[in-house]
């Protein structure tokens, strides 16, 4: 659990270092652990210029070298719960690469509209998550990274840059 939560955690540390530099002075909210907000598929709420924006986070140890998004279509496959990427109300879709520490940004809206016609055409991935004694089988779609950019045109952020 401590290596899946410390990547979580990461994560979500270059997401809200991202947002901030995005624009300074905003507020974040961390919502992950409300029930309200859970069930909607959104980590924070960005407030800024009196507009508040959903944002969920996407932690990936491995997909930059891959070159590759992993778009989570079931979550949980023994329970048979549907993956963020297809239920997240959140307007923006906050994915990290932890491995060169990059984050894209992309719109969930956008990017899921132009996923879905053609989801069939992108291969399916499995992960295993372990929680203590417990693990579970993630689902994904691997998409190219050429891909998302020419069709949504992510940003993309690093704290080094």
């Amino acid at each position: 659990m401590r290596g899946v939560q410390g990547a979580a955690d990461r994560a979500m540390d270059l997401a809200r270092d991202f947002l901030l530099a995005q624009a300074p002075g905003s507020l974040l909210h961390d919502v992950t652990d409300d029930p309200r907000f859970r069930h909607r598929g959104v980590d924070l709420l960005w407030e800024r210029d009196e507009q508040v924006t959903g944002v969920e986070v996407k932690g990936d140890r491995q997909g930059f070298r891959r070159k590759n998004y992993f778009f989570e279509l079931v979550s949980n496959l023994e329970k048979d719960t549907p993956g963020c990427f297809l239920y997240s109300m959140a307007d923006l879709l906050v994915y990290v690469f932890l491995d060169v520490q990059q984050v894209h940004c992309l719109p969930l809206k956008q990017t899921r509209e132009w996923f879905l016609p053609q989801g069939k055409r992108f291969p399916l991935r499995t992960t295993r998550t372990k929680t203590g004694p417990i693990s579970y089988t993630t689902v994904g779609a691997l998409v190219p990274l050429r891909e998302v950019k020419a069709a949504v045109a992510p940003q993309v952020w690093s704290p080094k840059a």
